[in-house]
């Protein structure tokens, strides 16, 4: 008997994306070619995975001198549970303050980065909270050249 189908698809890959697991591991190279793993925060704009870290991290040192990348969101506790979306693609980087500070934005919705719970925010208290920070950081828009997906709970419990 064949196996059933696992992947995902488009409109769950984005739920899961959006309502799903929350931590993005993110593999770039580093000058040698050995890959240099990283779990971010991540949001979503226009379809695509979008992180950002401090222009001067290794991981965005290495997306300026080879762009691409691996992405990997996972979830799940059991074989039956395991859902997960990876992506290999190259790294759009943006330095632009305004869309880095917009960034910020929705990761402060997303997860707990000015308190305890994530919180929607006013441009003052954006600007106040991140607004330093903003220039001297990257955005990083995933391109996707390949997406590979899996939701083993469409196995209803079998191996």
């Amino acid at each position: 008997m064949a196996r059933k189908d696992i992947t995902m698809t488009a409109a769950e890959i984005t739920t899961f994306l959006t309502e799903g697991a929350k931590v993005l591991q993110v593999a770039t190279l580093d000058r040698r070619g050995a890959p240099h793993q990283a779990p971010m925060w991540f949001t979503m704009d226009d379809g695509k995975i979008v992180f950002r870290s401090f222009t001067k991290s290794q991981k965005i040192v290495n997306l300026v001198r080879d762009p691409r990348l691996s992405v990997l969101v996972e979830a799940g506790d059991s074989y039956a549970e395991l859902q997960g979306v990876m992506i290999q693609g190259t790294a759009t980087l943006v330095t632009d303050p305004e869309y880095v500070l917009k960034i910020y934005d929705r990761l402060a919705a997303r997860y707990p980065m000015v308190g305890k719970e994530p919180v929607e925010m006013d441009e003052e208290s954006l600007e106040n909270a991140f607004g330093r920070f903003a220039p001297k950081n990257t955005a990083v828009i995933v391109e996707p050249i390949r997406t590979t997906t899996w939701d083993h709970t469409k196995l209803g419990g079998a191996y």
